[in-house]
């Protein structure tokens, strides 16, 4: 498998990083979504623990991301009958899921610091809150964080959706693009 970019196709870090994020956001919204349901202790703190482990990774993710395209630029959008405005369509919401990548982890260590409590760095220490708890802008802030996952699960859900127009109607190498091991 390539590193880098072709024309044709994503390179392996690319598909990585993009396939991890997937992977990571599915975890974090699952666990935010669901965690209050798991029994009281250790449990729903080892799933506190791991939503809040998954979004500082897609922040980290995200980051790298940013990194690497500097140094290896996208493939060129592949054409379609539909012209430029579906290309322009598709950087608006790639745009828009790279603000939700960063605004709802970020976003969630507000909540964090919000309710008093540390935030953990992946066990390996902590970042104390700045400020002591407020229980209702903890409240507020934390149906924002849940808000904007809310719509960045949708948007990604879009996202998916276009690439099985483009696979299974337009019948383009979208999709093919960024699978690993996809045949050229």
């Amino acid at each position: 498998m390539q590193m880098f970019n072709t024309p044709q196709r994503y390179g392996g870090v690319v598909q990585f990083l993009h396939w991890a994020t997937a992977l990571l956001v599915i975890v974090a919204w699952v666990l935010g979504t669901f965690g209050d349901d798991l029994p009281k202790g250790a449990a729903r703190s080892a799933g506190l623990f791991v939503h809040i482990s998954a979004g500082l990774a897609v922040l980290a993710i995200v980051a790298a991301r940013f990194l690497w395209r500097i140094v290896d630029p996208p493939p060129p959008p592949v054409a379609t009958p539909f012209g430029a405005w579906l290309d322009r369509a598709g950087r608006f919401a790639h745009l828009t899921l790279y603000v939700l990548l960063i605004a709802v982890p970020v976003v969630g260590i507000v909540t964090q610091f919000a309710r008093g409590q540390p935030l953990p760095l992946f066990g390996l220490g902590e970042i104390a809150s700045p400020w002591p708890a407020d229980r209702a802008f903890a409240h507020s802030v934390k149906e924002l964080h849940e808000l904007l996952a809310n719509v960045l699960v949708a948007i990604a859900g879009v996202h998916a959706g276009a690439a099985l127009v483009h696979h299974w109607l337009l019948h383009d190498r979208t999709l093919k693009r960024m699978l690993p091991g996809a045949v050229r």
